[in-house]
């Protein structure tokens, strides 16, 4: 290997070792709200602890019915009525909004709650009540499957410096799949990549479409990677 490129290996491992240590403080979520299949948002009378309540219950049955289906017929059941009832143990954080709308010609304030919800704490709840995503009651054969938690092998090519690096592995925490990413080893332009992820391998590439990451192999001939994937430049 030239001198030049060995350099080049040599401080992109250096630097991937780097951000191992800083990545998990760069990448922790903002305070505010995000939006995203765990979190919903719905209006609300007041801040106070009633409506609070209230709106929190609703917000959690959106997020159920969107992730079984779009079912709503799912709330009927006793099961699932009982865990909405609850619905504040399993909210993560939560704001309010506002906007100002005109109505006959008169300024009015509404007033939303928006709710992030636990992913893991709701994805044990869609488990243990027989559902899973995209699928509403009587559809919960692979219910178990869907949510349980698979670790997977994917090796990313085309990253030339730390700063592609820290994109890919930011991308990757983003995605409502993906629960865990940790750094195998780097090597030349690429970095091997072992990630929890929710369900089989293939939904967390069909949701990479349209990212800065596409699939170059999904099912690659090499012992111990599971897909080959590239960065978009």
């Amino acid at each position: 290997m030239p001198v030049a490129n060995q350099k080049f290996a040599l401080s992109f491992a250096v630097a991937v070792r780097r951000l191992l240590v800083v990545l998990p403080l760069l990448l922790m979520p903002a305070l505010s709200v995000a939006e995203g299949l765990y979190s919903a948002q719905v209006p609300v009378a007041s801040q106070s602890a009633k409506d609070r309540s209230d709106a929190l219950k609703n917000a959690l049955a959106q997020v159920v019915i969107n992730l079984t289906g779009g079912d709503k017929r799912v709330l009927a059941q006793a099961a699932v009525a009982g865990a909405i009832d609850n619905a504040e143990r399993y909210v993560q954080q939560y704001e309010y909004n506002q906007n100002v709308a005109e109505v006959n010609g008169q300024p009015v304030v509404n007033l939303q709650l928006v709710a992030q919800f636990d992913r893991n704490a709701v994805d044990q709840l869609l488990a243990d009540l027989g559902l899973a995503h995209g699928q509403s009651s009587n559809q919960n054969e692979q219910a178990a499957v869907d949510v349980e938690p698979q670790s997977y092998h994917v090796w990313v090519s085309g990253i030339g410096s730390a700063q592609d690096f820290a994109d890919v592995v930011g991308e990757l925490n983003q995605n409502e799949l993906v629960r865990n990413v940790q750094a195998q080893q780097a090597r030349a332009d690429g970095v091997e990549l072992s990630l929890s992820v929710t369900g089989p391998l293939s939904r967390l590439l069909d949701s990479l479409a349209g990212s800065n990451l596409h699939v170059l192999n999904a099912k690659p001939p090499l012992q111990g990677i599971d897909a080959l994937l590239g960065v978009q430049h």
